[in-house]
């Protein structure tokens, strides 16, 4: 699939179907790689030069937001799928993949009436976009949000020992707890545990002799337990800090420990269950995006063309998808085959410069040209 198309709209003279018979024939010669399709364009609402005047100035702000909507939620849908370890599928418009889509587009006259008013379409499009947006802002939060929350456990239960959560390093055996002693979990520096080991039974009296025990050890810390009369307990918590070694306040509960699993199990449900959701939502909203966007595409073709090439409409639309080494070859032929009076005017440098703007491109042509990328 193609990512890069473009759209153009050529002067017509004699009749569309010579013209586009001349184009394909011309292609076919000279630049046999370059697929070329029609983009037929229904008869649209014309309306004043000033109302076509007034939304050529919208139409470019339109086109770029519509465009960066799009490219938001392909991005959203290639993280999902990357995350979720499943492959890449093929986006698509109601089941039609969007390249086919592009090159076979077809207006619907349900959903927007060629009888309204192009600004009432345009504002329309753009109205449907902005919802969809707002719609993937909120559903990628609640996303979002699941997945800090577990990225906030998971950094509890990996980090290190002075910040960790340390439920599951912890035995029952571990602890001793009556109406007279108590056991501390201290955290000590990897470096430090020899002074740990020579000094714990001194930092305040009525400590139990060689009952610290080390449970675990990381690249920083090691985690002991010491155990010692209640009524002391804070005195050693105090002495301990100052010799650099942390007393971690620590309860054991097995219902707390219950429910921390419970927790844990209830948001890996959740982030599964909304990145499923999401990931379909987005399949759905691309093509509806994608969809838009494509009539956004005949609304500026139509417009652009009026403006370009005067009234009554007498253009021929149609998507080109050149490599880019054939760029300058299908460049020529679409220059050759607009009215050459036409061509020399636009090579003028004063009208290169004043409609450059208004077709968007940074280079100027005798026709209508604007490209599409749809990755």
């Amino acid at each position: 699939m193609a990512s890069r198309y473009w759209v153009v709209s050529l002067p017509v003279k004699g009749s569309a179907s010579s013209l586009w018979n001349r184009l394909q024939d011309q292609i076919s010669k000279h630049s046999f790689d370059t697929p070329v399709y029609r983009f037929n364009i229904p008869n649209l609402r014309v309306g004043t030069l000033d109302s076509l005047l007034a939304l050529s100035d919208d139409l470019l702000k339109s086109n770029s937001f519509v465009e960066g909507v799009s490219h938001k939620i392909r991005r959203q849908i290639e993280e999902l799928e990357r995350v979720s370890g499943i492959e890449s599928s093929a986006l698509t418009v109601d089941g039609v993949p969007i390249d086919s889509y592009l090159t076979r587009f077809v207006w619907d006259e349900a959903k927007y009436p060629t009888m309204s008013p192009l600004k009432e379409i345009v504002d329309n499009i753009h109205g449907l976009v902005a919802k969809i947006e707002d719609d993937l802002k909120v559903r990628v939060a609640e996303y979002n949000n699941v997945r800090s929350q577990l990225n906030a456990i998971n950094r509890k239960q990996s980090g290190s020992l002075a910040v960790r959560d340390l439920s599951n390093l912890v035995k029952p055996d571990d602890i001793i707890t009556s109406e007279h002693l108590v056991t501390l979990l201290a955290v000590v520096p990897k470096y430090s545990q020899k002074d740990w080991l020579s000094s714990y039974e001194t930092l305040t009296n009525y400590v139990v002799p060689r009952s610290s025990k080390k449970l675990y050890e990381d690249n920083e810390y090691a985690l002991y337990t010491v155990t010692l009369f209640h009524r002391v307990a804070d005195n050693f918590r105090t002495n301990a800090r100052e010799k650099g070694f942390q007393i971690r306040d620590f309860e054991y509960s097995p219902e707390a420990q219950d429910s921390r699993k419970q927790e844990l199990d209830k948001l890996m449900e959740d982030q599964e269950s909304l990145r499923n959701s999401l990931l379909q939502w987005c399949y759905t909203s691309y093509g509806e995006v994608f969809s838009s966007w494509m009539h956004f595409c005949a609304v500026r073709v139509f417009a652009e063309s009026i403006l370009r090439y005067g009234l009554p409409p007498s253009f021929l639309a149609c998507v080109l998808s050149p490599s880019n080494k054939s760029e300058k070859k299908v460049r020529s032929i679409l220059e050759g085959l607009c009215d050459a009076a036409n061509s020399v005017y636009w090579k003028s440098e004063e009208e290169i410069g004043g409609m450059a703007g208004l077709a968007g491109e940074a280079d100027a042509h005798p026709y209508v040209s604007f490209t599409i990328n749809i990755v």
